[in-house]
């Protein structure tokens, strides 16, 4: 039996686990030995160390090491009893792409976004770099590695970042990735270089979007420090994180996880762009929702306070949290209360991640997050599992196998 039955899901958020040498093999050639491999985290198996060339060598070896475990009878055979126990590497689907269908029939998920696990902050950085070659080449060769992997499964929804740096070739970007088969165009939730997110240059980008029907997401890691470092100087041990490392975020860097999409999103509803766009919706995801209410609240507080002086203010047709219900969705944590969310905020703005196969998603979100939605009836659970996943993923939805759907 599949980890979920008897209920229709979308997971909102997945990842792949990119091997190191991934970007580069999916880059063109001009930009190829331009792009560093990242290193990757204690937690997740494997770490570069020495000379580049024996480096390479090790990593060929130790991921043909890893395929051919995978794809051992005695390996498969624990599949479904270890499908929500395995993480990073070692979970089903996580780096070859055969075995994600699989995956998804074991978790019983309708579908998964697909997001990159070692990229978003990489693809940020290059973006602030002043060097728009390497910026679009970089996402171009993020995005064939996505379509790819995902080509393998219908259920598979990939996402393809647009650098927002340069407005003609952000533009040109998200006509590319929407030819070629993206099911959301992905961009950094902070502010790019030299211009606000709700600049006017960046409307075509915007509208290649609202026309193609599919979103603009936004995605933790694509923001630069979350914090200023110098938190960490306290005098007192550094903390592990979730993998048992110093790699990844502890409390003190979640309580910044929201800063940038709360920033970027109210600068964008108060600069008119979702009145501009009322079809535009947004995913802000892996970045939580617990801080939503409030952060309506202020956005209404600010309405108020400011608008017999701001123009743009007096212009907007709705108020700022209506604009977030019709078309702004966010992705909860596991250990954030859903139920008060909904009952603060409305039913229409979260949805269902699992992370897969990340540590962070837990091995029980489904039981985690029933347990906070309640008492709360059967139509905000379909709309917390389902509902609200088509209305933002759109057209990319309806591309979806029928029954999924």
């Amino acid at each position: 039996m599949p980890y979920v039955s008897g209920r229709s899901v979308h997971d909102a958020d997945a990842h792949i686990m990119e091997p190191p040498t991934w970007l580069r093999e999916h880059a063109d050639p001009a930009i190829r030995d331009r792009l560093e491999m990242p290193t990757l985290a204690a937690g997740n198996e494997l770490r570069q160390t020495g000379d580049p060339a024996e480096q390479l060598r090790d990593l060929d070896a130790a991921f043909a090491r890893m395929r051919e475990k995978h794809a051992s009878a005695e390996w498969r055979a624990r599949d479904a009893e270890e499908i929500m126990l395995r993480k990073n590497f070692a979970a089903t689907g996580s780096f070859v792409a055969s075995d994600r269908g699989r995956a998804l029939d074991l978790l019983g998920f309708e579908s998964q976004l697909v997001f990159n696990t070692f990229h978003n902050r990489r693809l940020r950085d290059w973006e602030h770099r002043g060097d728009p070659e390497l910026a679009y080449g970089a996402a171009r060769a993020h995005n064939r590695g996505m379509l790819e992997f995902c080509s393998v499964d219908r259920r598979l929804l990939a996402t393809c970042y647009v650098p927002l740096v340069d407005f003609e070739r952000a533009a040109s970007m998200a006509d590319e990735v929407i030819r070629a088969g993206a099911a959301a165009l992905l961009v950094a939730s902070s502010c790019p270089p030299g211009h606000s997110s709700s600049h006017r240059g960046l409307d075509p980008v915007w509208a290649r979007s609202e026309e193609a029907g599919l979103p603009i997401v936004f995605h933790v890691g694509g923001t630069g420090d979350l914090i200023d470092k110098n938190y960490f100087n306290n005098g007192l041990p550094v903390p592990h994180d979730f993998h048992g490392g110093d790699e990844n975020f502890r409390s003190v860097d979640y309580m910044g996880i929201p800063r940038p999409p709360e920033q970027t999103l109210a600068t964008m509803i108060f600069d008119g762009v979702l009145e501009r766009f009322p079809r535009l919706m947004i995913g802000v995801i892996e970045q939580g929702a617990i801080w939503l209410p409030s952060w309506m609240r202020q956005m209404e507080s600010a309405f108020d306070a400011f608008a017999r002086h701001e123009e743009r203010l007096r212009a907007l047709s709705l108020r700022p949290s209506e604009y977030v219900r019709r078309q702004v969705r966010a992705t909860p944590y596991p250990t954030e209360d859903v139920g008060w969310i909904v009952r603060q905020a409305g039913p229409e703005v979260v949805l269902f991640s699992s992370d897969y196969p990340h540590v962070e998603g837990g091995r029980r979100p489904v039981e985690r997050f029933e347990a906070s939605l309640g008492d709360l009836g059967e139509d905000v659970r379909r709309r917390f599992y389902r509902d609200n996943f088509l209305e933002l993923m759109g057209t990319a939805a309806a591309r979806l196998p029928a029954q999924t759907a």
